[in-house]
């Protein structure tokens, strides 16, 4: 029989380029959590836990559970969907470590076979769409700074959801009048808010609303998009696949992140269903590495709106993957996640 896998964990500490501000709080560096899973020949596959304390995850229950996991690795990283089954049993509450764990499986499988991921899917990386770049929270001056900085991209995401949206959107069009922006609110505004702030949106020439309210009011979602005329993203409130029928009807599409769904698999589920019923698709990304935001790229090909830029607000990327050059999204052609130390 042979060899289980081997899996070790360790923290990386990364500093961001500037401090980055949402509707619920703010930051200057991020800890995540890189995985590495290696078999009998000495391959590794690379992932990466992202703990939010939104979704009830830290650093130290990341490191926790993947040392509880490591009593549970399958012997081949082949067997991805038993793998997945005893993730979810034993791992219930721990999506982001589940989502490393997943990344790590498919990235030895991918190097095995001499592959890239999207080509295991059996998809076409030339269609892998345009990647917005997010502008945070801050004053007029830093946002005009940001938006400077982030000139190759033509597509901007806005955070917005404290009581400076419009002086916010005001600043990003003084120096970019004609990007397109979509606008993130992370749960900060109110129905009544969020309703009286649509002809603002309109105003700005904003083409896409995210979260505008708290995760658990579905309802007050529909509400918002009963008034709106740009398409309205459930994010927090969509976790995994089952989360998205009580969703129909209400929203137009959903936003799939790795760290809140728990696997690449569940990520191939949820398009699947999201596009059943009719809706768009989005992927976005928590601040990350590479190796984080590389593994969701590699199904953008399937997906309508891309929010890869995670690594991109970084200021030292331990590694290299997927690139965005010139706002287009670009997926390594290296076998597995095609990541590697920089």
């Amino acid at each position: 029989m042979p060899a289980p896998l081997q899996l070790t964990a360790d923290v990386l500490t990364l500093k961001l380029k500037h401090p980055f501000k949402i509707a619920r709080h703010s930051y200057e560096e991020v800890r995540t959590v890189r995985v590495v899973l290696r078999d009998a020949d000495g391959l590794e596959g690379l992932g990466e836990a992202t703990p939010q304390t939104f979704y009830g995850e830290t650093v130290a229950t990341a490191l926790a559970a993947l040392n509880f996991y490591s009593d549970y690795l399958p012997e081949t990283a082949f067997d991805l969907e038993e793998a997945e089954r005893q993730l979810e049993r034993v791992l219930t509450g721990n999506n982001s470590v589940r989502a490393a764990i997943s990344t790590a499986l498919h990235d030895l499988v991918g190097k095995r076979l001499g592959v890239p991921l999207y080509k295991l899917w059996g998809l076409d990386a030339g269609k892998a769409p345009m990647s917005t770049f997010t502008i945070g929270i801050d004053t007029p001056e830093r946002i005009k700074m940001k938006v400077r900085e982030a000139a190759q991209y033509p597509v901007l995401k806005v955070k917005v959801g404290r009581d400076n949206d419009r002086e916010i959107l005001t600043a990003i069009r003084e120096v970019a009048p004609t990007k397109e922006l979509r606008v993130d609110a992370n749960c900060g505004w109110t129905v009544k808010q969020a309703i009286r702030n649509l002809p603002m949106l309109a105003e700005f020439g904003v083409t896409v609303l995210e979260q505008p309210l708290v995760r658990t009011d579905i309802d007050g979602l529909g509400e918002i998009r009963r008034h709106a005329s740009i398409p309205v993203i459930a994010d927090e409130s969509c976790i995994v696949a089952s989360d998205i029928p009580p969703l129909v009807g209400k929203v137009d599409g959903i936003n799939i992140k790795l760290a809140k769904t728990g696997s690449l698999r569940e990520a191939i589920r949820m398009i699947a269903i999201a596009r059943a019923h009719h809706m768009m698709v989005m992927v976005g990304c928590m601040v990350e590495t590479s190796i984080a935001i590389t593994a969701p790229a590699h199904f953008t090909p399937l997906v309508d709106i891309v929010d890869l830029d995670g690594a991109a607000l970084l200021a030292d990327d331990p590694y290299v993957g997927a690139t965005i050059d010139g706002g287009q999204l670009k997926i390594p052609d290296g076998p597995g996640l095609g990541v590697r130390a920089r």
